[in-house]
């Protein structure tokens, strides 16, 4: 099972130890998947803990100010939360697809190419659907345009 550090200012993503592999593991095995749905989990747990947070505050906040200044103030700190959030929703979403592939045994295998993630770059980025190669000829395609 997964270890916790416990930092306070860490996201969920950053508080977990690193998977230490045995040797001769295969590839996402049960401890794996403990591990790496551990990560899921809390990083959708605070991700959704923020979203309730900006409802919160922008029901507590929302002030009539008679000063225009203030007033447009108070609409860009709340245009800027909402667009963070929306952008937090396509993460929540990326996260329950990798949860998903997980149910059905596809996590940590590159959806262009069928080879292994890899435990490393999973843990730096646990919705990745792609292995390093095959998202670097993406990026390069992208950018040649």
């Amino acid at each position: 099972m997964p270890t916790q550090k416990s930092t306070k200012s860490d996201s969920a993503i950053d508080t977990f130890e690193p998977y230490k592999e045995k040797k001769g593991e295969e590839y996402m095995n049960e401890n794996q998947q403990a591990h790496f749905r551990a990560i899921l989990l809390a990083w959708k747990k605070e991700l959704m803990e923020e979203v309730d947070k900006t409802v919160t505050h922008m029901k507590d906040d929302a002030t009539n100010f008679p000063d225009p200044s203030d007033r447009a103030s108070q609409e860009e700190e709340f245009a800027l939360e909402l667009r963070t959030r929306d952008r937090e929703r396509k993460l929540i979403k990326k996260i329950d697809e990798s949860m998903k592939d997980m149910e059905e045994q596809e996590y940590g295998y590159c959806e262009t190419c069928g080879v292994n993630i890899g435990i490393r770059r999973l843990e730096a980025r646990p919705t990745a659907t792609q292995c390093i190669d095959c998202k670097e000829l993406d990026e390069q395609k992208e950018k040649r345009g």
